[in-house]
């Protein structure tokens, strides 16, 4: 909208609707909201129709990763095959729409490339990250046989206060807020020593628009180049607090995955070179953005100020069945 864009949006219809990130951006009124269902290609060619977009910019997965193992099939359609009736739709409708899609760095798995570029072969470790995957290549595929202007980001990770709770960068800022106003005891976590590449969401949404004013699609690695561990994240949120993480941090294996991925870091010299893109934000500033932000919603919510925000309605992962997982040694 600040490009002077119309802009339209997705949504599935749930019996209580969630629209708190659009009201916390104070954009919610400025998005004109279409229904639809990835797994309903009739809803998806309904909203191209109503739209007549420009560019169609696919976000949207079953993107926490641990879900994807509980619900393997699910994961695959949501994340993977609605991508190819999107593909379809705009074929149909209008090849010349522009497209993007949301790869991911989990795509590389464990691979023994130190830094990962575009040229680094896939080698995926999660339910998630093969669909990712089909999704990718589809996108390359519509690219090359219908000259579609269809194009990839591979983001590594890439957070913000607006990050869901369930992932790891979130569960930490807010537990640890909590702690700190003594609102809870103790932050349980699962592996410590998983590193990534962590970068902040808004810039990254930068790259992604330049990458779609290209006059030729081509796919990019969007990413810091930097790596640092859960633990690393952890400690710097703690150290804001001015308390010491071992006093509060409890390890549980029911959070680790079944498969894990050790260690991702991007090589974006590609985006540089050719978008002028390069992250600003560094891991330190990220990780206080983000516990700043926590520390402020609880204590307007300790003040009794009402406000859009999903903490207070998030269960207690306690509440959550899953099967046991057991620590694999690596």
């Amino acid at each position: 909208m600040g490009k002077g864009y119309k802009v339209y949006g997705t949504f599935r219809r749930l019996s209580t609707p969630n629209f708190w990130r659009l009201q916390n951006l104070d954009i919610y009124s400025k998005v004109h909201l279409i229904p639809a269902d990835l797994l309903d290609m009739g809803s998806l060619l309904e909203a191209l129709s109503i739209s007549d977009p420009d560019e169609v910019y696919n976000l949207a997965a079953q993107s926490f990763v641990s879900t994807a193992f509980e619900q393997p099939i699910g994961n695959a359609e949501i994340t993977g095959l609605a991508v190819t009736k999107i593909l379809e739709s705009i074929r149909h409708v209008n090849p010349k729409i522009k497209f993007y899609q949301a790869s991911s760095s989990e795509m590389y798995g464990n691979t023994n490339v130190k830094n990962q570029n575009e040229n680094t072969p896939f080698s995926p470790a999660s339910p998630y990250a093969a669909a990712k995957l089909y999704a990718h290549e589809m996108t390359n595929i519509y690219r090359d046989a219908y000259d579609m202007f269809a194009v990839s980001g591979i983001l590594f990770n890439h957070e913000s206060p607006l990050r869901g709770l369930e992932f790891v960068s979130r569960k930490i800022t807010n537990g640890v807020a909590e702690i700190s106003l003594g609102l809870k005891k103790h932050l349980v976590l699962g592996n410590l020593k998983a590193k990534r590449d962590w970068g902040y969401a808004p810039e990254y949404m930068e790259a992604i628009h330049k990458i779609m004013q290209l006059k030729k699609p081509d796919n990019f690695v969007i990413a810091t180049g930097e790596t640092h561990t859960v633990e690393d994240f952890v400690k710097e949120a703690f150290d804001l607090a001015g308390l010491n993480w071992k006093k509060y941090v409890k390890i549980n294996k029911r959070f680790f995955r079944p498969l894990e991925v050790d260690y991702l870091k991007g090589d974006y010299k590609k985006a540089e070179n050719t978008l002028g893109w390069k992250a600003k934000i560094t891991f330190s500033k990220l990780v206080k953005i983000m516990f700043e932000e926590d520390l402020k919603r609880w204590n307007m919510f300790l003040d009794g100020k009402s406000f859009p925000w999903d903490a207070p309605l998030y269960p207690s992962e306690s509440k959550f069945l899953t099967r046991n997982i057991k620590k694999r040694n690596v």
